[in-house]
């Protein structure tokens, strides 16, 4: 993945490797919703926004910069993009073969209609029922879920009807880089995964040996995150599963005096809350981000932002990080997270990132 209502992810503009250029982002599908992802409007019927979080710029040196940085995800035997083109992906999810919409395919397809054919699932998006009702299975009728592996964890893959299934694979790069912070701090950490989703990475922070606080506007999300957890065999890790609101949440803890090590963030581009709650990115990333900083703990590690879904350069909210984390010391590395095409090398973009790194 969210504590808002989602978003993203269709062209997730809905993510290991780098490379030295960066190409610009197209204009993204619309937001989608935090089941990941309906569609949702504005509506009058919610109480207006409270007054923003009041910003002033901090003083002190800008943190070292590294751009741009490009994190691939390459084929596996747990997940691969096997081909894409015509706006459509194909992809290898464990034992299923499945086809989505991918408006960034511009291309043409690699490879030949016949394998495009032997999908298990393709998506449909001719209805906008809840359930499975936009996925079609050529072969034979498959339920809901089905067993998965990232790395040695075990989760369940969801057809949901809003085209995607559970899992964000390009994520793996930030999943496999906090991990390694984890394990070499040599000390406890406390992680704070806002707007989690079905918590992959909430999973790899708590095997890593983290303590984790997963937070997600979605109760339904929140019950397929602990549902993951039980099915890893990581029942007994100690991992905070929150419904709320990924703003009010932040505010309330830095009013208790809690604090993190580790912070990742996955807003949306729009979304609401349990509550109505309303998120616009432009507007309110800044006062978000600004709250991450004031939550860390005196000996931070990290705080990875990813964004999806949004018409802009990965140097906006590269700019945005860098200067809220002003006088602190560190580095912040900014890109795109990519996943590596096995039919033909290429490269599909699916999002744009930005970190601090102590």
């Amino acid at each position: 993945m969210k504590s808002f209502r989602d978003k993203r992810r269709d062209n997730r503009p809905p993510a290991k490797g780098r490379a030295e250029h960066v190409r610009p982002q197209p204009a993204a599908a619309p937001v989608r919703s935090e089941a990941k992802r309906h569609e949702t409007k504005p509506d009058d019927r919610f109480d207006p926004k409270p007054a923003p979080r009041l910003l002033t710029r901090r003083d002190g040196a800008l943190p070292a910069e590294r751009l741009p940085v490009i994190l691939e995800v390459a084929p596996n035997q747990d997940y691969a993009l096997l081909d894409s083109g015509a706006g459509e992906k194909l992809e290898q999810y464990g034992p299923y073969r499945i086809v989505r919409p991918e408006g960034q395919a511009i291309w043409q397809k690699a490879l030949p209609a016949r394998d495009w054919d032997r999908a298990d699932a393709i998506f449909t998006g001719d209805t906008d029922e809840e359930g499975i009702g936009r996925w079609r299975f050529p072969k034979m009728p498959l339920g809901e879920t089905w067993p998965m592996k990232h790395d040695g964890i075990d989760y369940l893959g969801r057809f949901t009807s809003f085209r995607h299934v559970g899992v964000f694979p390009e994520q793996a790069s930030h999943w496999d880089h906090m991990a390694s912070l984890i394990a070499a701090a040599k000390r406890p950490v406390k992680v704070l995964n806002l707007f989690g989703y079905t918590g992959l990475a909430s999973l790899v922070a708590a095997r890593a040996g983290a303590e984790v606080t997963h937070v997600d506007a979605s109760k339904k999300a929140i019950g397929w995150a602990r549902e993951n957890q039980e099915m890893a065999g990581l029942g007994s890790k100690p991992i905070r599963w929150i419904v709320d609101d990924a703003v009010k949440f932040a505010e309330r803890e830095e009013r208790r005096g809690s604090r993190y090590d580790i912070i990742l963030f996955d807003p949306p581009a729009y979304g609401r809350g349990p509550k109505g709650e309303v998120w616009q990115l432009f507007e309110d990333l800044p006062g978000l981000t600004d709250l991450c900083r004031a939550i860390l703990t005196p000996k931070p590690l990290a705080v990875v932002l990813t964004a999806y879904s949004i018409r802009a350069s990965f140097f906006a909210i590269h700019a945005l990080m860098r200067d809220t984390f002003a006088g602190i010391g560190g580095t912040v590395e900014s890109g795109e997270l990519i996943i590596r095409e096995q039919s033909a090398g290429r490269a599909l973009s699916t999002s744009l990132f930005s970190r601090w790194v102590a």
